[in-house]
């Protein structure tokens, strides 16, 4: 059951630094087919992208305790939760985003499950 959380966590921590490489170097027009974005924007964007890379890092911090670090996990769950609320604000208010943000606003609002399986981890161990 640890090992097989360890594995999905890690596993899914791949995708905050796909985007965070991604953000980082594209910036914001890439992410916008192309068109051309304001300074604002992009500055926004990548620093944005750089809360994924720490994200990343932070849930490979928790692979290495996973029982005793259970309070960071729930925290980053937490924020990673919230963006999927954000996400979910902005699909309601201004429209359906690109099929890579729907998916990603489905993982987001589904991150509370990681909590409960760790919740279970924790208590085994």
């Amino acid at each position: 059951m640890k090992r097989g959380l360890q594995i999905v966590l890690a596993i899914l921590s791949l995708i905050p630094l796909f985007f965070a490489v991604m953000g980082l170097i594209g910036g914001a027009e890439a992410n916008n087919a192309g068109e051309a974005v304001t300074a604002g924007l992009d500055n926004q964007f990548r620093y944005l992208s750089a809360y994924y890379l720490s994200l990343f890092f932070l849930i490979w911090w928790v692979l290495q305790d996973l029982e005793n670090r259970g309070a960071v996990l729930r925290l980053l769950v937490l924020a990673i939760f919230l963006g999927g609320l954000a996400r979910l604000f902005s699909y309601l208010t201004v429209g359906p985003p690109p099929a890579n943000a729907m998916m990603g606003m489905v993982l987001e609002l589904g991150s509370p499950s990681i909590v409960l399986w760790h919740n279970i981890v924790a208590k085994k161990a």
